[in-house]
């Protein structure tokens, strides 16, 4: 990875974008591709998109999504502590002792959710349960409810973990918000890098960063109805199960460092996929595979069914220990994802029709 291509990952890392409060992180997208794509635009709630324009008016659009979970304020109480609400779905087990980021009226305001001392917990030890959600409060240094209003925090107001991106040895990255600002970042180096080939391609690119899927793919339904792709890739993160007290009977087995995986079945177009593995083979970039009994739990839900229908495929980027402040990925798998992108975009003809037939 290229060191102006990791400071524009780590800003987007470390920029907080809560589900529905994505705003500052698109901001830090859009700018990155404006000098790249032949247009940027974004859509009422928010969710933007670039265009590179091809030969042809067909478009494939590749698909990620712009926002991480986090919590919000549910109730400010007289001692001037916060209690909070889940965005999206934060782990409260893994909440207690850590520093936050509040997205206040007056700018952000750093604050922490509180762990009571092990030592007055002791007689509770050994039937202790994980905290509920409401049972987790913040402190931000106030010391009455007035104190709190003076900081310009009120109930509805947005938080997330203050851990930012880091390396591990061997090409591991670890960060919050991972899932998904990789999907955000591999679809923009892959519209760089067929920009800066010269050559234009011969259909149109679409790389849509969409708003709230850790809620329900609401984005990504409103932006796929309004731009009308011929086909999708959605990228996102999955589970990589082969860390300690995994089932792969349960989970399936997904190795860090392995590559790509492709899931089938459900939302995923067989021709998609068709033409996803003659291209890893062609071009051999290990791939891994999941897969869809019912849905995928991602934004290819929503995508694939838009309108008529839209061919449509999912790849994911292994990830270790998701939806935590230590989500742990590989950069070779990222650059195979991108590699992959890139040479399915490139294939793609004008004369190209991902519909199943009769014949």
């Amino acid at each position: 990875m290229k060191k102006a291509d990791k400071e524009f990952l780590f800003n987007l890392l470390e920029t907080p974008s809560p589900t529905g409060f994505e705003m500052p992180g698109q901001r830090v997208w859009a700018n990155y591709l404006k000098p790249i794509a032949t247009s940027v635009e974004c859509d009422a709630y928010g969710s933007t998109w670039a265009t590179l324009e091809g030969k042809s008016k067909k478009i494939v659009m590749l698909e990620a999504h712009a926002d991480e979970i986090g919590y919000i304020i549910k109730h400010i109480d007289d001692k001037g502590f916060l209690r909070i609400d889940r965005v999206g779905g934060s782990d409260a087990a893994t909440a207690r002792g850590r520093r936050v980021h509040i997205l206040g009226d007056k700018g952000t305001v750093s604050g922490i959710i509180g762990n009571t001392a092990i030592h007055l917990r002791r007689d509770e030890l050994g039937s202790e349960k994980s905290p509920a959600v409401h049972d987790l409060w913040v402190d931000v240094g106030a010391s009455n409810a007035k104190e709190v209003a003076e900081m310009g925090l009120r109930v509805g107001h947005p938080m997330v973990n203050q851990d930012g991106p880091a390396e591990l040895a061997h090409k591991r990255l670890i960060s919050r918000a991972l899932d998904n600002r990789l999907g955000s970042y591999i679809i923009a180096q892959v519209m760089k890098r067929i920009a800066a080939s010269g050559k234009k391609p011969a259909v149109t690119l679409v790389c849509l960063n969409a708003i709230q899927e850790e809620i329900g793919g609401h984005g990504a339904l409103m932006a796929t109805y309004r731009l009308k792709p011929d086909m999708c890739l959605c990228l996102d993160v999955t589970h990589a199960t082969d860390t300690p007290g995994i089932d792969p009977a349960k989970f399936g087995l997904v190795k860090l460092g392995k590559g790509p995986s492709l899931t089938h079945g459900t939302c995923n177009h067989p021709l998609i996929i068709k033409r996803l593995l003659e291209i890893s083979e062609k071009e051999k970039i290990d791939i891994q595979h999941e897969s869809s009994s019912r849905f995928s739990g991602t934004d290819t839900d929503k995508i694939f069914t838009s309108r008529e229908g839209v061919p449509s495929a999912l790849i994911s980027t292994p990830l270790r220990c998701m939806h935590s402040v230590v989500e742990t990925a590989h950069l070779d798998d990222i650059e195979a994802t991108i590699q992959l992108l890139q040479a399915f975009v490139l294939s793609v003809k004008d004369t190209d029709n991902f519909h199943q037939s009769l014949d």
